[in-house]
């Protein structure tokens, strides 16, 4: 795949960012550019896994800023919302985990996309999962976890769609909080604005809602599709 750079404008407009605010990122080499005399070259693949890495770490506040943006940015060219409870697809749930570390994880994650018939090359999504996690952990705290590919594919998936797994015990994955990890969520977008519209409103429902009680909570692959719905429904409700 080709390499493909924009300058500071068109990044900043890529990411739906305030080209100031881009470039004070880029001075201070917080994110992957490249001067050039005033301006900045972004490669594009690089600045979408910044931006992945950077949306995770955000406050509630700043994430909730994103998540408009996002939900604005998929209404303008899709004409409607995308409800990620929508995109848990029949066998697509494992409600008991039984890794113990990082990679049995990332492993059992892959598996469990693969079951679902969706996924075009294991082998690539482990590969791609377990750079992601070297460049920066998708914990979030609070016992969740948002896994995805380092880089959007498009040639990855057959259609966008998430994984859920409830893991057997708390399994250590890299949390700033430093507590276990044992609830998993696996992003597979190949669309980047959906990928990040998605991944904006699972960090909010998970800090934002009583979804992680309501999942440790279910009983069955069910309750997890009806906490998932739930919280995401009273979520958008609340902000109609």
């Amino acid at each position: 795949m080709g390499s493909h750079f924009m300058d500071l404008r068109a990044a900043a407009a890529h990411l739906h960012m305030d080209v100031r605010e881009l470039k004070h990122f880029a001075q201070r080499g917080e994110v992957p550019a490249k001067p050039r005399g005033d301006d900045f070259l972004f490669e594009h693949r690089l600045l979408d896994e910044w931006a992945q890495r950077r949306l995770v770490g955000l406050s509630h506040k700043q994430l909730s800023g994103e998540h408009s943006t996002a939900t604005a940015e998929r209404r303008r060219t899709h004409g409607d919302d995308c409800h990620v409870a929508e995109l848990l697809p029949e066998g697509g749930v494992s409600m008991c985990l039984t890794a113990r570390n990082r990679g049995g994880v990332i492993r059992d994650m892959t598996d469990l996309a693969d079951a679902t018939g969706l996924l075009y090359d294991p082998a690539t999504l482990f590969a791609e999962l377990t750079a992601r996690e070297e460049a920066a952990s998708t914990a979030v705290g609070g016992g969740a976890a948002f896994l995805h590919p380092k880089y959007n594919d498009p040639f990855l998936f057959q259609e966008p769609f998430i994984a859920f797994a409830r893991a057997q015990r708390p399994v250590f994955f890299g949390s700033l909080d430093g507590d276990g990890t044992d609830l998993f969520f696996l992003i597979c977008c190949p669309d980047r604005s959906l990928h990040l519209h998605v991944l904006a409103r699972l960090c909010l429902l998970a800090h934002g809602s009583s979804l992680l009680d309501d999942l440790r909570a279910a009983e069955d692959e069910q309750g997890i599709r009806s906490a998932l719905k739930a919280a995401e429904d009273k979520y958008l409700s609340a902000i109609v």
